[in-house]
């Protein structure tokens, strides 16, 4: 609808000899006595023609061809908006492409086949999922199907490191915990991994090597053994939100297959590092980031973890992605242009790089913040929280606030089966719906037969169709933006309006021709509802 209000506009402007290259803008108005649909192109146009701005809507309005078929009215209002009433024939057909489309109502080839990777929760194999990491997961996941459905060919990739001195800490830790298992009175440190994961690893290894170990700290039978184990736990938690990765890129290649050495070499021809007190930096405020950094710390010798990230972001242009979509936590903010600007020394556009950063999460009961028991260590796992809320709820709560916002996740909402959890609303639509057809079967109501869309005229029903008929542009804008809360905002939208309409009007009715049209209305929401669900990997239930 929104094209093809595009289209009119440009032939009203040609119409009037007026010259605009600029892009027409076309918004839903957002109340329904400003009309369907609002566009500001007269304001825009003032300051070229030099003209008021109401006068060029009335102009517009004028010049605007009254025989279109999908215009009912159009009119021009202070301070110089026109907008677009639709005709009811518009909305009505929505209904018998949906119905058409089925599963595939809404889809797009924006993407038309680019090759795009997605690289989200990227957490080291040190503990279990927390809290903070299901954002990211879930996000990543979302923004991965979204891109898939409007044409992408993707990958979900997970990066990690499995060396390094939080992995000397994990191996250490789990070496003293076997120590104690065998009765040994180690002191466990303060800043190793306290949760009782590491306990469990640990009883295995005994289990298996009695104390054959209990004087080889270095053994990498203990770091290893820890690694599997929590990776193990990773993927679980993962497989549980129905988050499947295609490819687990590990740092340490880069080490080994000499990308990181080859990175240091072409930033010294390039004469993009100096040395100073001993170390390697460089001069990342010449390609775009704020101030130098060090590359090669001279203390440890061993890289900073700029370095291996951007020897790691050139394998994405070498792999052929065209979209490179990066999801980072708050605290990773300042890396950012860091990256981008060693890509840019390395000849590099980032032009194809997506970075999105989401803020932290909060867990509340009741306004208060919660900290839920667990036995693997003093904070919440994520698998716990899908424990207690399911995986639907979890999933839904950390994309329906922008990813710009602190999310505050509200236990006792998310465990509330009411129309105030915006989940159970949404599922409740779908079911209520598929209730609808049941029991139009039993009394022998189906498609099967003549339907007749111009009765689909009420207010209410206008309303519904209109929401039906904003789907495959709110696909489009998610697919841009990058962005979920988009949707869970549409679905919302669209289960109030079936809500408001199923409240005024009765589906199932003693006239067959009208029952048997909005039986199609309702099936073209359930339709559309579960799409929109299954984009966001949530359950579409028949019952509840």
């Amino acid at each position: 609808m929104v094209e093809i209000l595009k289209i009119i506009l440009k032939n009203a402007l040609v119409a009037l000899n007026i010259q605009f290259e600029d892009e027409i803008f076309i918004e839903r108005s957002r109340r329904p006595e400003y009309g369907h649909f609002t566009s500001n192109i007269a304001m825009l146009l003032a300051k070229i023609l030099r003209q008021p701005p109401l006068k060029i809507a009335e102009d517009l309005v004028r010049a605007i061809d009254k025989n279109v078929e999908v215009i009912d009215k159009v009119e021009a209002i202070a301070p110089g908006f026109i907008n677009f009433f639709i005709a009811p024939s518009a909305f009505q057909k929505i209904v018998t492409e949906v119905l058409k489309d089925d599963r595939n109502f809404g889809r797009s080839n924006i993407g038309k086949g680019a090759k795009a990777q997605v690289e989200f929760v990227s957490a080291n194999p040190t503990g279990p999922l927390t809290v903070g990491h299901g954002r990211q997961a879930v996000l990543g996941d979302t923004v991965a199907r979204i891109l898939e459905w409007n044409g992408y060919d993707v990958d979900r990739e997970y990066y990690y490191n499995d060396a390094g001195r939080q992995m000397r800490i994990l191996g250490y830790s789990t070496y003293i915990r076997y120590r104690q298992l065998l009765g040994f009175d180690d002191v466990f440190p303060d800043d190793h991994y306290q949760g009782e994961y590491i306990i469990d690893v640990a009883r295995g290894i005994q289990e298996k090597y009695g104390d054959q170990l209990k004087d080889d700290p270095e053994n990498n039978i203990f770091k290893k053994s820890a690694e599997m184990a929590v990776f193990e736990d990773i993927k679980k938690t993962l497989g549980d939100l129905d988050i499947v990765f295609d490819n687990f890129y590990n740092e340490k290649s880069l080490y080994d297959d000499g990308l990181i050495e080859d990175v240091l070499k072409r930033f010294k021809a390039k004469n993009a590092t100096y040395e100073k007190d001993g170390a390697i930096w460089f001069k990342a405020g010449e390609y775009g980031a704020s101030e130098d950094r060090v590359l090669w710390k001279s203390v440890v010798d061993e890289a900073t973890y700029r370095l291996p990230d951007i020897a790691y972001h050139e394998t994405k242009f070498k792999r052929g992605y065209d979209l490179i979509v990066d999801i980072f936590g708050a605290d990773h903010h300042a890396t950012v242009p860091d990256v981008l600007a060693g890509l840019h020394a390395l000849g590099y556009s980032t032009d194809n790089i997506r970075i999105l950063i989401h803020q932290f999460v909060t867990l509340t009961r009741g306004g208060e913040k919660v900290k839920m028991s667990t036995r693997k260590a003093n904070y919440v796992t994520l698998s716990e929280l899908i424990d207690e809320v399911g995986k639907d709820v979890v999933r839904y709560f950390y994309i329906m606030r922008g990813m710009k916002s602190h999310l505050n996740f509200d236990l006792n909402l998310a465990k509330t089966e009411s129309d105030e959890n915006p989940v159970y609303y949404l599922q409740y639509a779908h079911a209520r719906i598929a209730s609808i057809l049941r029991n139009a079967k039993v009394k022998g109501l189906t498609l099967d037969g003549d339907v007749d869309l111009s009765l689909l005229r009420e207010d209410e029903t206008i309303m519904l169709l209109n929401a039906l008929s904003e789907f495959k542009e709110v696909g489009i804008l998610c697919g841009q933006a990058l962005e979920p809360q988009i949707l869970t905002t549409y679905l919302q939208k669209l289960a109030t309006a079936f809500h408001k309409f199923y409240t005024v009007h009765r589906v199932i009715t003693d006239d067959i021709l009208l029952s048997r049209t909005r039986l199609a209305l309702v099936t073209a929401v359930k339709i559309v509802l579960a799409n929109g669900l299954r984009l966001l990997g949530i359950s579409a239930p028949d019952r509840m």
